[in-house]
């Protein structure tokens, strides 16, 4: 299912629909149940006393229910309660990334955001020892990569120092198996220590939601905590330590003005970030710019519209700042730029991992000469943006940094592609959006 509004709307979902009871919950449903009223039954809230009334529904009761019936948690499972998920029956070698959690919940009160509502500001946790645990069963499904998903993997400090030194025995006990990368508060940059031991677990990217680089928009969104230092300075230390910043960046905020795409762009280059999700805002309910914007009447049906949002900016001119922005970031040349100094200033800076036997298994070189035999003819041949590639790939080939280069044309090419869709009006420009938006013809219209 999709994000808001989708509901049971597929052709595939509704063919089961006519033969199979559906269930759904999580984060979108637990935010707007009333957004999907062809579901049977529905889970609102996270695991929990919901979660056992559920199934013993699914277990006692035959056949679909004459109306939806909705199941809310009252009272929520500890984390350090929780089984471990059955990554045995999950494919984990197809996907670029396995995932993991070890806490759930925020202390911070961005505007736009939905996590302290629906998870708490408390962050609650598992025990170092679910983690290995869960980690000990990736690692046998096939994973080379694991994303801790919490909703900030520093939102309790003491509880992360706690963790990382068992993250880093067990690394060293089974020879660095994998690479790890989170997602936290761009305030991290200033507990060099918890960067530290990172760095010795073997976290190589952190996704930071920098949100915007102009100082009065991160203080009306109530996002302070990511001006504690410099945005540039911050970025540059996580570098220092290893770290591929990965960076969310919101357009359509009430504080934008004509000269806002300018800046974000003056940042895009300067902070040499490969991978920004900009995304034009939407507000979620359940946060407190929802709350707002209902209160100043600007909340609008988002049919054949990108956001929900009646923005300060003509509605046409903020689709345009986003256009720009997206497909100045993702000219091949300037995604390469910025992916080649981070392989030269960043990945540089990474702990030399010790060879893995599994890591290096001929099943993954293999895999690995496939993926750049596909790239070399797609892109290095075929490619309208080959001698990019080749600019850029010749020196890591010749260095020996084929993880890197793999890395760097993968990422890079979806990069490309997706904007130059969006360009097409073929893609959505924010992850909320029911449909994508009209290409720059039909707005000019």
């Amino acid at each position: 299912m999709g994000g808001r509004g989708a509901g049971v709307g597929d052709a595939r979902a509704a063919r089961l629909h006519q033969r199979h009871r559906v269930v759904l919950g999580g984060p979108s449903v637990s935010s707007c149940p009333e957004y999907y009223p062809e579901a049977d039954l529905l889970h609102v809230g996270e695991l929990g006393d919901a979660t056992d009334r559920i199934i013993e529904y699914l277990d006692t009761h035959r056949g679909r229910p004459r109306r939806p019936l909705r199941f809310e948690t009252a009272t929520r499972l500890p984390l350090s309660d929780f089984p471990v998920p059955a990554y045995h029956l999950t494919p984990i070698r197809r996907y670029f990334l396995a995932n993991i959690q070890f806490s759930s919940g925020c202390p911070y009160s961005c505007e736009f955001c939905d996590i302290p509502a629906l998870y708490g500001k408390n962050p609650r946790l598992k025990t170092p020892a679910q983690v290995l645990a869960e980690l000990d069963q990736i690692v046998a499904g096939g994973a080379a990569s694991v994303y801790f998903v919490d909703d900030n993997f520093i939102g309790n400090q003491k509880a992360t120092l706690e963790l990382l030194p068992h993250l880093i025995e067990w690394q060293r006990a089974h020879r660095y198996p994998l690479r790890f990368a989170c997602e936290a508060t761009l305030n991290i940059a200033k507990n060099e220590r918890v960067l530290a031991l990172m760095r010795e677990a073997g976290f190589v990217t952190i996704f930071c939601g920098i949100e915007t680089p102009e100082p009065q928009a991160l203080r009306f969104m109530s996002k302070d905590q990511n001006l504690r230092m410099p945005l540039l300075e911050a970025v540059r230390t996580l570098n220092r330590y290893g770290f591929e910043v990965v960076s969310g960046i919101i357009i359509g905020l009430d504080t934008d003005t004509p000269d806002t795409a300018d800046r974000i762009i003056d940042f895009v280059q300067a902070s040499a970030i490969p991978i920004l999700t900009i995304n034009i805002l939407y507000a979620l309910p359940r946060t407190p710019l929802w709350r707002r914007l209902e209160a100043e009447g600007r909340l609008l049906p988002d049919e054949g519209r990108e956001s929900n949002i009646a923005f300060r900016m003509p509605y046409e001119s903020v689709l345009d700042m986003w256009l720009r922005c997206i497909i100045t970031a993702y000219e091949p040349a300037a995604v390469y730029e910025r992916y080649v100094y981070n392989v030269e200033h960043t990945f540089s800076n990474r702990l030399p991992f010790p060879t893995n036997r599994e890591r290096a298994s001929w099943r993954n070189v293999l895999m690995g000469l496939a993926i750049l035999g596909r790239l070399f003819w797609r892109v290095g041949i075929r490619g309208d943006y080959r001698r990019t590639f080749w600019k850029a790939a010749l020196p890591m080939l010749r260095a020996g940094e084929l993880e890197a280069l793999i890395n760097t044309a993968v990422v890079s090419h979806h990069l490309i592609e997706f904007t130059r869709q969006c360009a097409r009006g073929v893609r959505e420009s924010s992850f909320y959006a029911p449909e994508a938006p009209a290409p720059p013809e039909a707005l000019a219209g």
